[in-house]
Formats: C-alpha cells, structure tokens, sequence
C-alpha cells in the first residue's frame, strides 16, 4: 500500500528519499513523488511510472534539500495520474495557480469527510488540483496555519475523521517536518544530527536502526538533532510523551534477487527456510511458545474466533479444520472486513487468533478492536513482523520468520502462517487433554521433516512449467479440494487470478453438482488436490463428474491414491502424503502453477495491477 518516508537533516536527503522508496516498491503502487524545501520554495517531482524513473527527474531538475518528503501512492480517490500523485501542496486565496504554495504534504488512509471539508476550503477560496482526499488536509493546514506548523497539523488532525499517516513540511519553516498517524502506521528514525519518519522502518534501512514505533494519535515534530512527540488525553489536548528507541536491523538482502527472475519466484523456494527458521525454537509444544501468561488464556477459553483478510483468511479456514479435529475446540473464521460491521454474539471466553503478514493490515486490526470492544481480550496474532501493531495490540503472539515478502502475491508467508496455525493448534490440543506424549512426538518430527518435505515438492517445477503452457492460453479455471484441502484450492485460484489475471473460482468438490458443474467444458481446465485421505474416494466420484462433461483435469495427487494419467486427466504426483500437514505441501504446486502460468502471459509477477502488498486502508 502506500508508503511514506520524510526527513531532516544538514545533509542533501533527496538520494536517501528515493531509496526509501524503492525499499518500498515491494508494497504495491500506481504513482510516486518527491516535494522538498528548496531555495526558499517548495519543489517537486511526480511519476506515474517507477520510481527509477522519479529518480531520473529529480536528477534532470537538480532537486537537493535538507528537508523534504516522498510517497508511493496506491490509487483510492482519483485515478493513476499526475496530478493525483503525492506530495500535494497547499493553494490559498491569492496564490498563483501555477505556483506551489507553501504546505506540501503525503498520505497514507482515507479521510471520510473530505467531502464536507473540501466545500468548506473551497468557500474560502482554496483551489484544488485533485480529486484526492490528500489535498484537503493540505488546505487546512495551510488554513490554520499562523507561523507554528506544529500547531497547525494538531488543529487540522482535530478536524479529520477517517484513518492517516502523515507527513507535511512548510515554506516558511526549513529544516521542520512534522507526522502524525491515526489507523495507518509511521515509524520514526532517530539520527544524531538528523531525523526521519517513514511508513515501514525497511525504508530507513542503512540510514539509521534508532527506530520509534508512533502510537494511536501521536503527533511528532521533527527536527535537525531534536525531536518531540505528542498525543492527545482525554480532554483532546496535546501533551508531550515519551516513546521507547529500539534497534531495529531492517531487513536488507531480502530485496536481492539472485538467480530468479522474480521476487514470487524466489520466495516460493525460500519456503524450506523460512518453515525451518519459524521452527527454529520449538523443542516441545508448550503454550509458552505463544507468549507468558498463555497457558492461563488456554485453559479459561471455549472457543476460537479466526479474523483475517484475502490470504491470510485462507489460513484461517485451514486451521478451522485442525482446531475443531485435533483441538476439539469450536472456532469460527471471520473476513476482518465484514465482522466489525456485523452483529455477532460475543462471547468472553473465546480466543480471538489474527493472522497477518505485515501486522498492520487496516480491516485487521479495526476487527480486533471491535471483539475487544466487545469484551473479547483473550487476543492472540500469528504474525511475520514482531514490531507491527498488530502483535503490540494483541496479548499473545507466534511470529514466523518467513523474512522480508516482496512480491505482492503471499508465498512464504502463508506457509508459515500454517505452521504457526498448527502450533496453535497443538498447544490447545495439549491443554485440553487431547494431546499425548506420543502424539506430540509424532507431530514434531512431521514438523521437522516439513522442510525437506518442501523442498521434494519445489523438484516437481518442471512438470509444472510444461502445464502453464497449457493454463496460459485459458481465461477461465476451477479449482476443487474437500475438506482440509478446500481453504488450499481457494489459496490456488487466488494465487492464479492474482498475478495472470485468469478468472478462477475454487469450490468443494461436492458442491459441484449444485452449480458449478454448469460452467464445465474442454476449455475450462479443472485443478484438483487430491491427497490420499479420508475422502479420497468420495472425490474420485467428483473427478469422474468432470470427465463425463469432457471437463480437462489437472490433478496434483498423492503417490498412493491410484489415480492415473489419462486422455483428459493430467497427473503431478507429490512425492509423500503428509497427513494433517498434507494442506502445506499441496499449497506449493499451486503457487508453482500460477507464477509460471503468469510468466507465459507475461505479467507482471511482482506487482499485479491493481494490488498493493500491505493493505493499511479500509
């Protein structure tokens, strides 16, 4: 999603906004720019196009500065364009149309009443260039501007509604910068002579590891060696606070492609890895893995309530399955959008588990906020990053260690959701009585064989390069599972509609006489996961359905389930079945499927159209 990152400093900083950028690309966007303080104006250049690009026109217009701000934007209000690009600058009564004002300004979030502020601002006189909700708050700082930008920004903040993180600098005060976030993350960077303010501390990498993780409502000025924090209390004025400096080592060689073409590509086979390194410190199942203090969260809990979005949603349904079987414990799985605008039936003894890659995903954490509203505090997150918000809200944590995920399209980070998921699941098992010695045993060493398991599975490539061929030339697809194996044909058609751009819908198997079964024809391939569990039979019968229709399979099945390879029927076979662990390995083969079908269309792989990698908007 958007990204922000500022600075101040005696130093020229245009070089280290653009490469915050770029440590930034990986997020998803649709236009880029950079505004600074220059020869007692404001100046700036925007793009369209990548931010390689930007930094041609930066260099072509010889922008330098020691205070400026830069954006990626993904596009909410108005289309890809110029004009709708950040930073934006303010325009007040009387000021040239050509000219820049003197408030420039990025944004990240969605500010609900920009309608009624924008007809306010324009009565007084303010011109708008846009159709963003951005521009407002430019205008209204400027209107409330009188020689404190501090204090401008905290009255304009009083006036918004919606989500932001933000950052703004004026004309008339170099070497100032001011952020504030309210729903959208910003961290700021600690330097001796110098300071920064960035929406992911990975922008700040090689600048500076003093990083400041802002709270709900901070308000942060910065300055050249000084910075001041503020927030709101509960009469609405701002007072100082003060905020922990940690070292925080960002993540830099993950953005190295190596040998592979795209980042999808090499983050599929660092899946080995990064099971292994999320592994790394379980030596037995114990509740402590989750956190201290969970051990009494497990036991006084009923109930499991899963909130999560897109990918991670998927996830959650896996789990369902393992808690319910092997748990015993009743659990239900909510899309994080839909539930906090929803009546449901809380209920305080249930274990309220998000799942998210990037720990500030919007609809996730204002779902959780919502169960806590409704006195659900047994919280718990599976998350990938230990500093994001989500695992400084929720109570207990497992963190995987899948490492930096660059490429827009979930791979490492969903493999190793599962694995947190699985945990979570023998911890509760444990707990309630339904786990034994041997039993734990049995799971750990099928844990610990996953990698190898993994990397068997990453050697069927070519066989599947030699179907994408075949699925390149469609624009249609089904996808079917049963049970355990249905959240993992939801994760494959997503996967493949992702980044090919193939409508693919995924079903259980069972539900195809009830509708789907319609849409069956020789130009609609059909891809089934067929481990060799218990409704293996049961989903030979829905294969058979297929073939009557002169449907095309395309079956990923265990070595042991004697389905063959016939005229209509193409088989993969996996190289073991893995039991309850069985819905992680068939995930890979999909993931294989739509990165190469998506290379023979000649997509772009790491950033599908349209998408964004973090999505911290509504």
């Amino acid at each position: 999603m958007c990204g922000i990152v500022g600075a101040v400093s005696n130093r020229n900083i245009v070089p280290i906004l653009i490469e915050g950028l770029k440590r930034l690309e990986y997020r998803g966007y649709d236009s880029c720019g950079v505004a600074v303080h220059q020869d007692a104006e404001l100046k700036r250049a925007r793009s369209t196009s990548r931010v390689a690009e930007l930094d041609a026109q930066v260099a072509e217009d010889h922008i330098h500065s020691g205070t400026g701000i830069a954006h990626t934007r993904w596009a909410t209000h108005g289309v890809p364009a110029v004009h709708n690009a950040h930073p934006h600058f303010s325009k007040g009564p009387g000021v040239d149309p050509q000219g820049p004002g003197r408030i420039a300004l990025v944004h990240n979030g969605i500010i609900e009443n920009h309608d009624e502020l924008r007809a306010e601002l324009k009565a007084r006189g303010y011109q708008f260039d846009s159709q963003t909700d951005t521009e407002v708050i430019a205008h209204l700082v400027d209107q409330l501007y009188n020689g404190d930008l501090l204090e401008a920004v905290q009255q304009a903040l009083l006036r918004l509604r919606g989500a932001y993180a933000i950052a703004v600098f004026c004309r008339d005060e170099p070497h100032r910068v001011i952020g504030a976030r309210h729903g959208s993350p910003l961290v700021l960077g600690v330097g001796e002579t110098e300071n920064f303010v960035a929406s992911d501390a990975m922008a700040l990498a090689g600048v500076t590891d003093q990083i400041v993780y802002l709270e709900e409502g901070d308000v942060v000025d910065l300055q050249m060696g000084k910075v001041w924090i503020s927030n709101r209390d509960a009469q609405g004025r701002y007072q100082a606070v003060q905020r922990e400096v940690r070292t925080v080592h960002a993540h830099t060689g993950a953005a190295e492609l190596g040998p592979y073409r795209h980042y999808m590509q090499k983050e599929i086979f660092e899946q080995p890895v990064a099971i292994a390194n999320t592994l790394d410190s379980v030596e037995g199942i114990s509740p402590e893995l989750f956190g201290d203090g969970a051990y009494r969260i497990f036991k006084d809990v009923d109930s499991v309530l899963i909130l999560a979005c897109g990918t991670s949603y998927y996830a959650g349904l896996t789990a369902k399955y393992w808690l319910e079987s092997m748990a015993k414990i009743p659990t239900s799985v909510e899309v994080a959008s839909e539930y906090r605008y929803r009546d449901s039936v809380p209920n305080p003894r249930t274990l309220v588990v998000t799942i998210t890659q990037s720990g500030e995903t919007a609809d996730t954490l204002a779902a959780l906020k919502h169960a806590r509203s409704l006195g659900m505090e047994h919280t718990l997150t599976v998350c990938n990053v230990s500093t994001s918000a989500m695992v400084r809200e929720c109570r207990l944590a497992y963190i995987t260690r899948a490492g930096a995920e660059i490429g827009v399209a979930s791979t490492k980070a969903f493999t190793t959701q599962l694995v947190g998921l699985f945990l979570l699941t023998l911890a509760l098992a444990q707990t309630r009585g339904h786990l034994n010695d041997e039993q734990e045993a049995e799971h750990l060493k099928a844990l610990r064989h996953l990698p190898v398991a993994v990397q068997a599975v990453l050697a069927l490539e070519p066989q599947i390069i030699a179907w994408s061929e075949e699925f390149a030339r469609k624009e249609n697809a089904l996808f079917l599972g049963r049970g355990l194996h249905y959240p993992i044909a939801l994760e494959g058609a997503l996967k493949l509609k992702e980044i090919s751009y193939i409508h693919a819908e995924a079903y259980p198997a069972g539900e195809l006489k009830h509708g789907p079964l319609a849409l069956v024809t020789s130009a609609m391939p059909v891809v089934t996961v067929a481990p060799n569990d218990a409704l293996l039979e049961k989903l030979k019968s829905n294969i058979q359905e297929v073939r009557a229709r002169g449907g095309e399979l395309f079956v990923f099945a265990d070595s042991d389930t004697k389905i063959e390879s016939e005229a209509g029927v193409h088989v993969i076979r996996m190289p073991e079945h893995y039991g309850a662990l069985s819905a992680i390995l068939h995930t890979v083969p999909l993931q294989l499927l739509a990165y190469h079908t998506a290379c023979a269309r000649g997509t772009d792989v790491d950033k599908p159209r349209n998408l964004a990698k973090s999505v911290t908007v509504e």
